[in-house]
């Protein structure tokens, strides 16, 4: 948000009157956790049911904030400086204010609406529109009367087109959305089951919807909408009229291509080219569901999808549990007190699955045992809770994986490579501390071409799991070489002594034409074959069946160094040394020599295939890459008692710790036993409780910390974060004085991991 408003301006848009002033207003706060510098912030006293912004008030104000909507008389003096501006409703105003800002822009605005599939067509009409146009969109899923005001404020002269996203759950509300949003394209995705119950029926709930789309000149409509054939306004969009296209998507579930054919409709009316359309389709991100994936008890694992009980999304959950089952008895809990026929009638199409249905989240359940199950039903049952009774009781230090934020990584990786260069995802030291059989699952499930393991016990945990990816095993020990014949493995090759007692073994056991990969050394001097062993190499492979090249590939010492004289050295060599391999063995096999940093650094060199590991998890040396990368790793915990401390007491072991005033701390289950440095002792290192920073006072113990909170208001159980948006890891790495690698790698496993898809 970047807006430019005088105090001229807030009296003329929102009728009030207010004394002169130079201040300028840069942008709107309503959260003060957000707010780091309130200069130039325009504070919205916003009251919700649990919730009132006027108790913030003073939050804010010692954030720097100075301007203030309010309902509510404040008390001047405790707030000298600031400026009050009393309104009959803070929300009406901010709409008011998101309205008269969209005014100032002639840009085509596209509004969407529907009872599902709304996120995802406007981000990807967002992708495809991006080819041609600067376009803004909607943050995340912002489609609420709050939402749609701070969307519509992002709009600036910059952009050339705005797509906006408009949600209601009751009647009078779309009148409201549509007033600010004043759109001159409409899209309408699905009319489905969610908050029909607030509806007199289905009529009334599809008038209500197209209210939006009252003064456009153009609306795109799915063929299933029963719209009003006599209006000529309306485009009905069918999947068949783009077949073609669509087959080029990466995803091949009905729902991707219902939404797809909205966004190609759409598209071409503002002249995208079917080309355009080939070389975007298959590079388009499966926006994720709200859904959170973790361990239960007796080997389950549990789906929260617990947001609302629409039947299209519902079908997408049952998708998605499908897609990851991997074997494991699929079960379905629902929270409905409705009929349940229609639900039945999904159900159908996924059988085999196990469905109960409960009217009360604090229904007693069966004991279930190697299963996955997905908790779905309606937020006024409190389903939630339910999908927390069945989660495994461990450690409250967790560290949160976010899939979404992860495959979004992976994109802008393969956004930077020719579309059929191949990729590899390294999940080895378990997937970077991640989680290697959830982590390898899910890669397998968004297309990863290959896998990488550092040993071969890692590649058998991920054929345990149900992965059926080829696995590259990097440092192949001969102790490993049976599990990788057992396992179907392809180890990698380094030393001429090493390869003859692999094919002694695959003689032993019968095997020809097993798939190998062959490490050249070029510089890294690490393992690998060098220059002078190349034709025993070529000699040894082409008298053995047994084996076939499958790839040939090397490591860069500098990949992260830009225009490094050393990687163009290394680059010759592979060349020379593979080129050497590639004219005496009679087939074709593939190369790979970029890691991350090398494919964001130096992509010319992509061969046929790429490894990704680290920088799927956001970290990259380059400040302008980085921008464009999601931190896919946070870690969290809470906090376990607060207490009291004098000034000059001491705290933790070798009393090492010194209060220098009366002060309180915090105690924090996580300790160097969890991955948390003990070289973070004494305020070298900290955590952020409430988006504040509270250093560790004393000595880090096996299994906790003491943090001095002074005077910020904590209470058992309140989340901490170790690393996240406050602390990144980046920054983590630094605190510790190492690398991210080792910061991943070094979180203990008895630490829980929870996946989620937000």
């Amino acid at each position: 948000m970047n807006l430019t408003l005088s105090y001229q301006d807030l009296e003329d848009q929102l009728g009030v009157k207010l004394p002169s002033s130079n201040q300028t207003i840069h942008a709107i706060a309503f959260d003060t956790r957000r707010i780091i510098d309130g200069k130039g912030i325009l504070f919205f006293a916003l009251s919700g049911k649990f919730r009132n912004g006027h108790g913030f008030i003073g939050d804010a104000y010692k954030k720097g904030v100075r301007t203030f909507i309010v309902t509510q008389k404040q008390p001047q003096k405790e707030y000298p400086e600031a400026v009050f501006i009393k309104v009959e409703d803070t929300l009406k105003a901010l709409q008011l204010l998101a309205k008269n800002h969209r005014k100032q822009f002639s840009i085509p605005v596209i509004a969407i609406t529907g009872s599902a599939g709304k996120t995802i067509v406007k981000e990807w009409l967002g992708q495809i529109l991006d080819f041609k146009f600067n376009v803004v969109r909607s943050p995340k899923s912002y489609n609420s009367q709050l939402g749609v005001a701070l969307s519509l404020l992002e709009i600036s002269s910059e952009y050339d087109i705005a797509i906006i996203e408009a949600g209601i759950s009751h009647p009078g509300e779309m009148e409201v959305l549509a007033d600010m949003i004043q759109p001159t394209h409409g899209i309408f995705t699905s009319l489905g089951s969610a908050h029909s119950e607030n509806f007199e029926n289905r009529d009334k709930q599809m008038s209500e919807k197209l209210k939006l789309f009252d003064n456009c000149v153009k609306i795109f409509a799915h063929h299933s909408i029963p719209v009003d054939p006599r209006d000529q306004r309306i485009v009905c969009v069918h999947e068949k009229a783009y077949a073609t296209f669509l087959d080029k998507l990466p995803f091949h579930d009905e729902i991707s291509r219902h939404n797809a054919s909205l966004v190609l409709a759409a598209s071409r009316e503002f002249g995208v080219e079917d080309d355009v359309f080939f070389q975007k389709l298959p590079k388009l991100d499966r926006i994720p569901l709200r859904l959170e994936t973790f361990d239960g008890n007796n080997n389950c694992i549990i789906i929260n999808d617990t947001y609302n009980l629409d039947l299209d999304a519902f079908r997408s959950s049952l998708e998605y549990q499908l897609s990851i089952a991997k074997g494991k008895n699929r079960v379905v809990i629902i929270g409905t007190n409705e009929k349940h026929d229609e639900i039945k009638k999904i159900l159908n199409a996924f059988e085999p699955i196990t469905p109960i249905f409960v009217g009360d989240a604090k229904e007693e359940l069966p004991e279930f045992h190697n299963s996955i199950i997905l908790v779905k039903g309606k937020r006024d049952l409190n389903m939630g809770q339910m999908a927390s009774r069945l989660r495994a009781k461990k450690h409250q230090t967790f560290v949160e994986v976010n899939l979404s934020a992860l495959r979004m990584n992976l994109s802008y990786f393969k956004s930077q490579l020719p579309e059929n260069t191949k990729v590899l995802a390294m999940v080895k030291a378990a997937s970077y501390g991640s989680g290697i059989d959830e982590i390898g699952t899910f890669l397998e499930h968004i297309g990863i071409d290959y896998l990488g393991v550092a040993y071969a016990d890692e590649g058998v945990q991920l054929r345990h799991a149900g992965v059926k990816l080829p696995i590259l095993v990097m440092n192949t020990e001969e102790a490993g070489f049976e599990d990788c014949i057992q396992y179907n493995l392809e180890p990698c090759m380094y030393s001429i002594e090493q390869m003859n007692t692999f094919i002694k073994r695959l003689i032993y056991d019968g095997k020809t034409d097993y798939p190998v990969h062959l490490k050249l050394e070029t510089g890294i001097n690490r393992l690998g074959f060098t220059a002078d062993k190349i034709k025993e190499l070529i000699r040894t492979v082409k008298s053995h069946p047994e084996i076939r090249i499958r790839t040939v590939y090397s490591h860069l010492a500098t990949s992260d160094t830009l225009d490094s004289p050393f990687v163009l050295e290394q680059v010759n060599r592979f060349e020379k040394l593979s080129e050497m391999i590639q004219e005496k063995i009679p087939y074709h096999f593939e190369r790979h020599l970029l890691n991350s940093e090398g494919i964001l650094n130096y992509s010319q060199y992509h061969y046929d295939m790429v490894r990704v590991g680290i920088g799927m998890y956001g970290f990259s040396n380059s400040t302008e890459h980085r921008a464009h990368l999601k931190d896919v790793i946070h870690w969290y915990s809470a906090v376990s008692q607060v207490r009291k401390i004098n000034a000059h007491e001491t705290v933790g072991y070798g009393r090492a710790g010194i209060s220098q005033k009366d002060t309180r701390i915090a105690v924090i289950p996580v300790g160097y036993a969890d991955g948390f440095r003990r070289s973070l002792s004494k305020g070298a290192g900290g955590v952020f409780i409430h988006d504040t920073w509270c250093p560790v006072l004393g000595n880090v113990c096996m299994d906790m910390i003491m943090v001095d909170i002074g005077d910020l208001q904590v209470s058992a159980g309140d989340r901490v974060e170790i690393i996240g948006d406050n602390q990144p890891l980046m920054k983590f790495a630094k605190a510790v004085n190492t690398i991210p690698y080792e910061v991943l790698t070094g979180i203990s496993k008895r630490v829980h991991r929870v996946y989620i898809e937000s």
